[in-house]
C-alpha cells in the first residue's frame, strides 16, 4: 500500500534522530490534536489542486475521483509530521491502519476527525471538561470546569487528577471562595463572582479602604479604613545618608542626593543637610567653590592652565602642550616631508587668548 511505504519511510528517517528528552515531551493527546490539525490543513491545500486543461466534464470526473483517493490521502500524510517531531511520525506509523479506516469508510458518518480518532478510537483525547483513563468529569461539571473559575488538570485529556488549579481571584478545592485580596460579588451553588479589594486592603468586605479586613503591608489602621503609613517620617531614615526618602502609598523609595549634599532632607542642591567637599553654603543653598579664586595658586607648573569643575578643580596643559613626565612640553609634531618639528605657539601679550598655529 502507498500509505504504509509513506509512513514506513518517514519513521526510518526518525530512527536517525534521538528521542526528545522527558523535558519537552509533548502529551499524547497534544501530539494527536495537532496531527489532526495538519490533516486538516492538508486537505485543504489539496483540495485547490486542479488540472487546468480547460475540459471541465473531464476535470469534474478526476477531482471526484482524486477526492476520496489514496494518492490525495498520501500526500496529506506526508505533511502530517516534521521530520523532528519523534511522537507525531510515531503515532502516524502505530494507527496508520485507523487513519485509512477513517478515510475510505467512516469519514462521511464520523466527520469530526478528533473525536472519532482521538477521543473515541486510540483513545488519547477526552471530551472537553472531562479527564483521566475513564473520561469523568472535572470538579465543577464538565460544562464549567472548576466552575469557571480555574483549569482542571488533564482537562481534555487522559492524564491529570481533574483537581483545580485556580485564577489569580479564587481558592479553595473548587474555585469557590476569594482569594486574599478579593471580596466577594455574588456567589450561589454553581457561580462565584470576586473583585479586586482596594490597594491598602490585604482582606476586604467592599471595594475601598472602608472596607479593609486586614491591612497590607505599608498601611495601618485609622479613621474610616486603612491609611498609608509615612516610613519618611520615622525618626531615623530607612534610607542611606547619601539619599532622601520619598514616601509613596503603600511604601516609600529612597532617592540620591546632589552631588553638592552631603546628606540631605530632599530633592537639589537647597535640601542639603551639609555640603559635600568642593562646595558652599551661599543663600541657602550649596554652590561649587571655584578654587581659580583662591589667593594662592593651584596650578602651579609653567604652560598650566585652571579648569574649575563642579566640587572640584583640574590643571590641563594648555593649548599646544602636553604632559610629559609631569611637566608641560611643547607638542612635537612630524611634517609631511617626515621632518620633525616642534608646535609654534606665538602669544599675543596684550590678549588673553592663545593664537596656535603650525609650521608645516
Amino acid at each position: 500500500m502507498f500509505i504504509a511505504a509513506a509512513v514506513s519511510f518517514y519513521l526510518l528517517l526518525m530512527l536517525h534522530c534521538p528521542a526528545p528528552s522527558s523535558a519537552t515531551e509533548k502529551s499524547p493527546c497534544d501530539t494527536c490534536t495537532k496531527l489532526v490539525d495538519r490533516f486538516h490543513k492538508g486537505l485543504e491545500d489539496t483540495s485547490k489542486k486542479n488540472f487546468g486543461g480547460g475540459n471541465t466534464a473531464w476535470e469534474e470526473k478526476t477531482l471526484s475521483k482524486y477526492e476520496t483517493s489514496e494518492i490525495r490521502l498520501v500526500e496529506i500524510i506526508e505533511n502530517l509530521c516534521d521530520s523532528s517531531d519523534f511522537e507525531c511520525n510515531v503515532m502516524v506509523e502505530e494507527h496508520e491502519e485507523q487513519i485509512e479506516k477513517w478515510w475510505f469508510k467512516m469519514r462521511k458518518k464520523y466527520p469530526d476527525l478528533r473525536k472519532w480518532f482521538c477521543i473515541e478510537t486510540i483513545e488519547v483525547c477526552c471530551p472537553s471538561g472531562t479527564y483521566g483513563p475513564d473520561c469523568v468529569a472535572c470538579l465543577g461539571g464538565a460544562e464549567r470546569p472548576c466552575h469557571g473559575n480555574g483549569f482542571c488538570s488533564g482537562d481534555g485529556t487522559r492524564l491529570g487528577d481533574g483537581s483545580c488549579r485556580c485564577k489569580a481571584e479564587y481558592t479553595g478545592p473548587f474555585c469557590l471562595e476569594c482569594a486574599d485580596g478579593y471580596f466577594s460579588t455574588g456567589r450561589n451553588d454553581t457561580h462565584s463572582f470576586c473583585s479586586e479589594c482596594h490597594e491598602s486592603c490585604k482582606t476586604c468586605n467592599g471595594p475601598t479602604n472602608t472596607g479593609c479586613k486586614e491591612c497590607k503591608e505599608g498601611w495601618t489602621k485609622g479613621d474610616g479604613g486603612c491609611i498609608d503609613v509615612d516610613e519618611c517620617s520615622a525618626e531615623t531614615s530607612p534610607c542611606k545618608e547619601t539619599q532622601y526618602c520619598l514616601n509613596t502609598e503603600g511604601s516609600f523609595s529612597c532617592k540620591r542626593c546632589h552631588e553638592s549634599c552631603a546628606g540631605c532632607s530632599g530633592e537639589g542642591p537647597d535640601k542639603c543637610r551639609d555640603c559635600a567637599t568642593g562646595y558652599l553654603l551661599d543663600e541657602d543653598k550649596c554652590t561649587d567653590i571655584n578654587e581659580c579664586d583662591a589667593s594662592e595658586k593651584v596650578c602651579v607648573r609653567n604652560n598650566e592652565n585652571f579648569v574649575n569643575t563642579p566640587g572640584s578643580y583640574k590643571c590641563v596643559c594648555a593649548e599646544g602642550y602636553e604632559d610629559s613626565d609631569g611637566q608641560c612640553e611643547q607638542k612635537i609634531i612630524e611634517t609631511e616631508d617626515g621632518e620633525v618639528a616642534e608646535q609654534n605657539i606665538s602669544t599675543n601679550a596684550a590678549e588673553d587668548p592663545v593664537d596656535v598655529h603650525e609650521d608645516l
